[in-house]
């Protein structure tokens, strides 16, 4: 309060050299009036701007509280989601490390198959070829024995007379005699 006082005679003393001047009659200026006035509303704005601030000062407070939350969730969050990529990237690595073991395993089954498929063929035509064979080999002794059973007979009947007819049968009967 003393400094107001101090202003106001710096006020009153410049105010015989310039063109802006004070009342020093306190009483007729209603400066202590005005003083109460000023000092009532710095009283109440003092109570109702505090209260406005430290409402105001408590919702930053809470804001920045929530958002240091939200803040920590999200880092928690991001920690969760790179721990879930980093599984995921191991299940993918074993997935296409069984995928390119099952797909090599098809593959050497498949040529297996083949193998298999192509021995068997081939036993398979073998056979055939020999079965084919044996046919053959049995049609030309046929066709051998034929041939020489016609032509046997064909000599048998211009060699065979009435007199060697006779000495074969009997020759044939003597032999059943024997066998008596």
């Amino acid at each position: 309060m003393g400094d107001i006082i101090r202003i106001f005679t710096i006020f009153t003393n410049e105010s015989n050299h310039s063109v802006i001047s004070l009342n020093s009659n306190f009483l007729e200026a209603n400066v202590i009036n005005i003083l109460l006035l000023l000092f009532g509303l710095i009283y109440v704005l003092k109570q109702f701007l505090g209260s406005a601030l430290l409402v105001r000062q408590d919702k930053v407070l809470s804001a920045i509280q929530e958002a240091e939350e939200r803040l920590q969730q999200a880092n928690l969050r991001l920690d969760e989601s790179e721990k879930q990529l980093a599984q995921t990237q191991i299940v993918i690595k074993q997935i296409e490390e069984e995928a390119s073991l099952t797909a090599q395993k098809v593959r050497e089954s498949i040529l297996a198959q083949g193998k298999l498929d192509i021995e068997r063929l081939t036993s398979a035509s073998k056979a055939t070829l020999s079965i084919a064979e044996n046919q053959v080999r049995q049609e030309i002794q046929q066709r051998i024995i034929n041939l020489a059973i016609s032509k046997v007979a064909t000599q048998l009947q211009s060699q065979v007379n009435p007199i060697m007819q006779s000495k074969i049968v009997d020759y044939s009967i003597m032999q059943l005699g024997e066998k008596i």
